[in-house]
C-alpha cells in the first residue's frame, strides 16, 4: 500500500465555515461532533434545545460573581479515566511524548517548558484567571475507583470525580454540596440549564422531599446536542465498484455466499425519500421505483451464490433503473455522497460486491465486511448492534440510559424487552451466515481491530466516530486515492407513533450527545462543612466553596468553554498584530488553532485529538466543552464525510432525538440518570439476570444481543423466536421490574418539570 504524506500545517480554515464533523475519542471513550443543528428533527419542542455554544449574557465578557481570598487552595481529585488523563504532567504521559521529551522536559506548543508535577497548561490558566491554587489530589482512576478511593476520606479532598449514580446517591446522603441552591451566582451554568431541559433533568437527584432539586455535581459533556456515531466507509472501494460507463470485468474475482438475508425494503411499487441536492444546496425527492427493477435483495437471492463479477452488475444495473438514472455514472454516490439515499438491502448488496471482490479491492482472496474498532471489547463490540438499530429503525440501542428510550407515549421503554429489537438483530445473524462480518468478531479476536484493518487494507466498513476513526487518511495507513470517511445515514422505518407499526420511511439517528456518567462533585466534609451547617446562601460559603462555584460557572461562558476546550491562549492563532484569530463555527466565531499546535497534534498526538488535549493541554477533561478545536483537527476526509451529515441535519433530511420534552416524546432523548429511590435503586439491582447479560463494558462479558443473536442466532442463543427472546428478557431476566422502576422515576421528572415550568 502506498504511504501519504503527513499534513504539514492546518488547512485553511475559512473554507471550513458551519461544516462539522463527528466524533473524537480517547482509547477508552468517546467524544463528539460540533454540529449545532437545533430541533431539526421537526418536532417542535417546548425548549429550543439547539444549544452548544450560546452563552448569557450573551457572548458577553466573563464577569464573576462570587470573591474570595486569592491563592484560595482547592484540592482537586478530578481527571478523566487514567494516568495520562489528570490534571497534572507526569511520567506516564511524558512517555507518550517519546522523543519530543529531552532530559525530562517536554516543551509544548506554546513554547514553555513542562516536566512532570507542573500543572497542565489549562490548569495553570485556570489558577491565574480564578486567582486560586489547585493542588492535585487525582489518583488516576475511572471515576468510579476515584470516588471508591476517596468516599471514606472526603475530608481530605474538595472537588472528586465519580459516576453520576454513585454521586447522586452520596449527595442524597449529605456527603456533597447541592449546587442548585447557588445556581443565582452562577448564572452562565443556570442559563445553559434553563436552555436544555434534559440536562438539568440528567442531572436532578430527587424530585420530592427535602432534596427536591437538588444538582450534586457538576455535568460532563464530551460535545453536546451533536450527532455522535456514523457509518463510515472505504468509499474509494464504493467507486471501484460502481462508477463508470465501461462493464465491470475484473481478472479474477471471488463468489457470494449462498443468500440468507432477506428484503427488508419493499419488492414492489415504489417510494419517495428526501435526500440533499448534490451540491448540498437543499433538499429533493428521489424515487426508488422497484417496477423497474425489484428489489435488489430478492434479485439476487433469485440466482443464489453468484461470482463477483455478476454481482457488481446486478446492482450497478439495480442502481441504474431503480433510481432512472438520477445518479449517472456516479453510482456510488447512492451510499457515499451528499445525496445519498441508501438502504439495508442497497448496503447488504454492496457488501456481497465488496466481499466477493476482493481481488480487485485489496490483491487478496478475502475482505472483512463489517468490523468493530475493537473486537475483543464489549464497549466497542457494541458498535455492530448499534449499527442494526439505524438500519432497521430499532430505539433504545443507542439510549443515552443503558437501552431506554421515551416512546410516543411518553414513557420510557426497554429496547431488550421488545420483539421489534429482536428482528432487527437477528438479521445481522443473516449477514454473518454470508460471511459479510469480520472473523475478528465473532471469535472476539484481540487483533480485529480498525489499525490492522485500516493498515492490512482488509477492512471496508464500521459504525463509530469520524475524527479519530478517520485518523487513518493521514498517519500513513492509507495510501494515495485511498479514502475512508463517513457515509450518509441510511433510511430505514421507525414506528414514531407507538402503534407498533415501523411505518415512518426516513433518516433518524439516536446518537445524539448529552450529558455523560461521569462528573465532578464538591465534597462537603472537605470544604469542612456538614448537611445541617452548610450555609444557604453562596454569600455565605467559605472561599474554597465559592472557589469551586466560580470554577464550575466559568466553565460555561464563552471563555471558559474557550479554555477548557482548546486550552490557554498560546496554543493559539495569532494576526501580526496579536489578535486570536477566528472562523465561523455553527453561525459563532470561535479561535484557530496555532500552526504549531496542530504539529504537536500529530507528531506527540498522533493525530487523536482528544488524546493530544487531555494528555498534554489538559483541556476536554469535565464540563462542555466546544466542538471547534476538534473540527480543525479532523482530517480532511473525515470533514467531508462527517460535513455532508451535518448539512443533512441542518436541511431537517436526518432526524434525532432532542434535548427537551418534544411535542411528540418518540423525539426526547432519555435523561442520563434518574431520579430513582433508593428502594426503586435496589429493585433494579437485584435483576442481576440483566445486568450480566447485557454488559457493555468490560472484556470478557457478555452482552447478549452481539455474542449471541447476532455471532449466533436463536438456534445457540437459547431463544427459538424474537417474541421468545422478547418475553425471556422481560420476566426471567427482570426486564420488566427493572423497567416499572425506570418508569416510577421518569413519571416523577416529567411532572417535576412541568411544576417547575409553570
Amino acid at each position: 500500500m502506498k504511504k501519504t504524506k503527513l499534513a504539514a500545517s492546518l488547512l485553511a480554515v475559512s473554507m471550513l465555515a458551519t461544516t462539522v464533523l463527528a466524533g473524537c475519542d480517547n482509547t477508552q471513550d468517546n467524544s463528539s461532533s460540533g454540529n449545532n443543528s437545533g430541533n431539526s428533527s421537526g418536532t417542535n419542542s417546548d425548549t429550543n434545545s439547539g444549544d452548544s455554544g450560546s452563552y448569557t449574557p450573551e457572548n458577553a465578557e466573563w464577569k464573576q460573581t462570587l470573591t474570595y481570598a486569592d491563592n484560595t487552595t482547592i484540592r482537586m481529585a478530578c481527571g478523566y479515566n487514567n494516568t495520562k488523563t489528570g490534571i497534572t504532567i507526569n511520567a506516564d504521559v511524558l512517555g507518550e511524548a517519546g522523543d519530543a521529551v529531552k532530559d525530562g522536559v517536554l516543551t509544548l506548543a506554546d513554547g514553555k517548558a513542562y516536566q512532570a508535577g507542573d500543572l497542565k497548561p489549562t490548569w495553570q490558566a485556570i489558577e491565574s484567571k480564578l486567582k486560586f491554587k489547585i493542588e492535585d489530589k487525582y489518583q488516576g482512576g475511572s471515576a468510579k475507583d476515584e470516588w471508591a478511593h476517596w468516599k471514606e476520606q472526603l475530608a481530605n479532598v474538595d472537588f472528586v470525580a465519580g459516576n453520576a449514580d454513585v454521586l447522586n446517591s452520596a449527595g442524597n446522603e449529605g456527603l456533597l454540596l447541592n449546587i442548585a441552591q447557588y445556581l443565582d451566582s452562577m448564572p452562565y451554568f443556570k442559563s445553559y440549564l434553563e436552555r436544555n431541559p434534559i440536562v438539568r433533568l440528567s442531572i436532578t437527584s430527587a424530585v420530592s422531599g427535602p432534596t427536591a432539586g437538588a444538582i450534586y455535581f457538576s455535568p460532563y459533556f464530551d460535545g453536546v446536542n451533536d450527532i455522535e456515531r456514523m457509518p463510515l466507509m472505504r468509499t474509494d472501494w464504493v467507486e471501484k465498484l460502481l462508477n463508470g460507463t465501461e462493464e465491470f470485468n475484473p481478472e479474477k474475482s471471488g463468489t457470494t455466499s449462498e443468500p440468507a438475508y432477506q428484503p427488508y425494503m419493499p419488492t414492489t411499487g415504489s417510494i419517495e425519500v428526501d435526500v440533499v441536492k448534490a451540491d448540498g444546496s437543499d433538499t429533493e425527492k428521489v424515487t426508488k421505483d422497484y417496477s423497474k427493477y425489484g428489489n435488489i435483495i430478492a434479485k439476487m437471492n433469485e440466482v443464489g451464490a453468484m461470482s463477483g463479477k455478476d454481482a457488481v452488475k446486478m446492482l450497478r444495473d439495480y442502481i441504474d433503473q431503480t433510481y432512472n438514472g438520477y445518479y449517472g455514472e456516479n453510482r456510488a454516490d447512492l451510499f457515499i455522497g451528499q445525496n445519498a439515499a441508501w438502504d439495508a438491502d442497497e448496503l447488504v448488496a454492496l457488501l456481497r460486491c465488496v466481499c466477493a471482490n476482493a481481488q480487485t479491492l485489496n490483491g487478496t482472496d478475502s475482505v472483512n465486511g463489517l468490523f468493530a474498532r475493537n473486537e475483543d471489547q464489549c464497549s466497542r463490540r457494541n458498535n455492530l448492534y448499534q449499527l442494526a438499530a439505524t438500519l432497521f429503525g430499532i430505539r433504545g440501542l443507542e439510549g443515552r440510559m443503558e437501552y431506554y428510550y421515551v416512546g410516543a407515549d411518553n414513557k420510557l421503554h426497554d429496547c431488550r424487552t421488545e420483539e421489534a429489537t429482536y428482528n432487527g438483530l437477528i438479521r445481522m445473524n443473516d449477514l454473518v451466515k454470508e460471511g459479510l462480518v469480520s472473523s475478528g468478531y465473532l471469535t472476539k479476536n484481540k487483533d480485529g481491530k480498525i489499525d490492522n484493518y485500516i493498515a492490512n487494507d482488509n477492512g471496508f466498513m464500521e459504525y463509530d466516530y469520524s475524527q479519530t476513526q478517520t485518523v487513518h487518511n493521514e498517519n500513513g495507513k492509507l495510501g494515495e486515492g485511498e479514502e475512508f470517511r463517513a457515509v450518509m445515514v441510511p433510511v430505514a422505518y421507525w414506528d414514531t407513533d407507538g402503534d407498533g407499526k415501523q411505518e415512518t420511511l426516513m433518516r433518524f439517528t439516536e446518537s445524539w450527545r448529552s450529558v455523560k456518567t461521569d462528573a465532578w462533585a464538591i465534597s462537603l466534609a472537605g470544604l469542612g462543612y456538614t448537611a445541617d451547617n452548610v450555609p444557604k446562601t453562596a454569600a455565605e460559603l467559605n472561599d474554597k466553596a465559592k472557589a469551586l462555584l466560580t470554577l464550575i460557572d466559568y466553565a460555561y461562558s464563552h471563555e471558559g468553554m474557550v479554555l477548557l476546550s482548546y486550552g490557554p491562549d498560546e496554543f493559539l492563532k495569532k494576526d501580526s498584530s496579536g489578535k486570536v484569530e477566528t472562523f465561523d463555527f455553527n453561525g459563532e466565531q470561535w479561535p484557530v488553532i496555532s500552526d504549531e499546535n496542530y504539529k504537536q497534534l500529530w507528531a506527540i498526538g498522533k493525530g487523536n485529538y482528544t488524546n493530544y488535549a487531555r494528555y498534554f493541554i489538559g483541556s476536554t477533561l469535565s464540563f462542555c466543552k466546544s466542538q471547534a478545536f476538534e473540527f480543525q483537527c479532523t482530517t480532511e476526509a473525515g470533514r467531508k464525510g462527517a460535513g455532508y451529515i451535518s448539512n443533512a441535519i441542518a436541511l431537517g433530511t436526518i432526524k434525532h432525538t432532542e434535548l427537551a420534552l418534544a411535542d411528540n416524546a418518540w423525539y426526547t432523548s432519555v435523561p442520563t440518570t434518574l431520579p430513582n429511590t433508593p428502594t426503586e435503586k435496589s429493585e433494579i439491582e437485584a435483576q442481576t439476570n440483566l445486568s450480566t447479560n447485557f454488559d457493555t463494558s468490560s472484556k470478557a462479558n457478555v452482552n447478549v444481543l452481539d455474542d449471541f443473536i447476532i455471532v449466533k442466532g436463536y438456534t445457540e442463543s437459547g431463544f427459538t423466536s424474537a417474541a421468545e427472546a422478547a418475553a425471556t428478557v422481560g420476566t426471567s431476566y427482570g426486564g420488566n421490574i427493572a423497567l416499572e422502576q425506570r418508569n416510577a422515576a421518569w413519571s416523577r421528572l416529567v411532572d417535576y418539570y412541568k411544576q417547575l415550568n409553570g
